[in-house]
């Protein structure tokens, strides 16, 4: 999917290119493009560069997290919701367990830790399994709880945003946290009616019900404010939550007599790694994002929506974030990439910036997860998997707009 994505930037950006060429007498166009080629590979380099010091900054972080018990806290408060939801799961299968802690980790931003831990719980899934080629309702369930991106920390986006230059690299914290309920809530409900899952149980209302009093009570506080309090607020806010999970994080380590300073620098060499691991991926899709770009096709795409949006009405502002919005489902790298280029270009504190970097937090790579979860443990047939996780996505990128226009107007 990446590869037949990454060719097709450089096809369509050579036809559109040579019909400017051949029919507009475009003669500086194929000049641009090879300097995008060059400007955008330099580029690529200089933001993972300059990501090394903050990826490692929040690995090393996360992992005093892990080491100090905290991704185990998280899995013993939220069995007995998945237990409910996952009635055909006996309660001491390690199905559960692995399911909770891929999800716990997912919510921290330990993508590295979350995907072993969630073929683990496929693979535990599996066993239950009466049709091994086909995806059981327990299955289903998770699979689109993972593809509607349950994020409560999204540190690589915080990252990307303080390394370009961002006023507050974490304004887009409450936001985010906004839209990835929305897109949970939706998946879960979908997958509910689906499987016809009784979620008026008392244990599954408990938690459903706290979470959405909680997201009820920012979006009753917040709408209460003028807009300009309302952003000195919310970056107040998300300062506090993120320093106070520094804290909290360090005082689980005290208790359980955890060296948190050789956990820091072991998660820490992770960051660097990751840092490293990510240029020629970088590389790659911003250059042909950039030639897409160049080649004027990006502007064709745009404009386009833009004539639509604007016959129907409705302010356009957020169609320069729609491409990361609409690649997100196919590939997280190359969505990634759209989101660098949209704050590059347009800013990074720009509206469209900040939509696509919240798009980015609460929607996931739908087909990507469906592909290696189902695949590792042979399941060919995902009966209303897909589905339920593209409504959960659709809503994330809509509540993604929603409240971008709310926040940042």
């Amino acid at each position: 999917m990446l590869n037949a994505l990454w060719i097709s930037f450089f096809l369509i950006a050579f036809l559109i290119a040579s019909c400017k060429w051949l029919f507009l007498g475009d003669q500086q166009v194929f000049a641009e493009i090879m300097a995008a080629l060059f400007t955008q590979a330099k580029s690529a380099f200089d933001i993972s560069l300059g990501l090394t010091g903050i990826l490692a900054l929040w690995l090393g972080i996360m992992r005093i997290g892990e080491k100090s018990g905290f991704i185990l806290l998280l899995t013993r408060g939220l069995t007995p919701l998945f237990s409910r939801l996952m009635p055909e799961v006996p309660k001491d299968h390690p199905a559960l367990g692995a399911m909770v802690m891929n999800l716990s980790a997912n919510m921290l931003g330990l993508d590295n830790a979350a995907t072993p831990l969630g073929i683990k719980a496929m693979q535990e899934l599996q066993t239950l399994n009466p049709r091994p080629d086909t995806a059981t309702s327990a299955q289903i369930l998770f699979l689109v709880i993972n593809s509607s991106s349950v994020t409560l920390f999204p540190v690589t986006i915080f990252s990307y945003r303080a390394q370009l230059g961002a006023s507050n690299p974490t304004d887009v914290f409450i936001p985010i946290l906004i839209a990835t309920y929305i897109s949970t809530l939706v998946g879960l409900l979908t997958v509910a009616f689906a499987q016809k899952i009784n979620l008026l149980d008392k244990v599954v209302l408990v938690y459903l019900g706290g979470l959405t009093l909680l997201v009820a009570g920012l979006l009753g506080y917040f709408s209460a404010l003028p807009q300009a309090q309302m952003l000195v607020q919310s970056a107040m806010l998300s300062h506090i939550l993120l320093f106070g999970l520094v804290i909290m994080f360090l005082i689980g380590a005290v208790y359980k007599k955890v060296n948190a300073y050789d956990a820091f620098i072991e998660g820490a060499k992770d960051g660097f790694q990751t840092a490293v691991t990510i240029v020629p991926y970088l590389v790659a899709m911003l250059v042909a994002i950039g030639v897409f770009r160049a080649s004027g096709a990006f502007s064709l795409l745009a404009d386009g929506i833009r004539a639509l949006v604007s016959y129907l009405a409705m302010d356009g502002r957020f169609v320069d974030a729609l491409p990361t919005a609409l690649i997100k489902p196919f590939s997280g790298s190359a969505a990634r990439a759209l989101m660098i280029d949209t704050m590059k270009t347009l800013g990074v504190d720009s509206f469209a910036g900040r939509l696509a970097c919240i798009v980015q937090g609460s929607t996931e790579t739908t087909f990507y997860v469906l592909a290696v979860y189902l695949g590792a443990v042979g399941v060919r047939h995902g009966r209303h998997a897909l589905l339920c996780g593209l409504l959960a996505d659709g809503a994330g990128v809509m509540a993604s707009v929603v409240v971008a226009y709310w926040f940042f107007g």
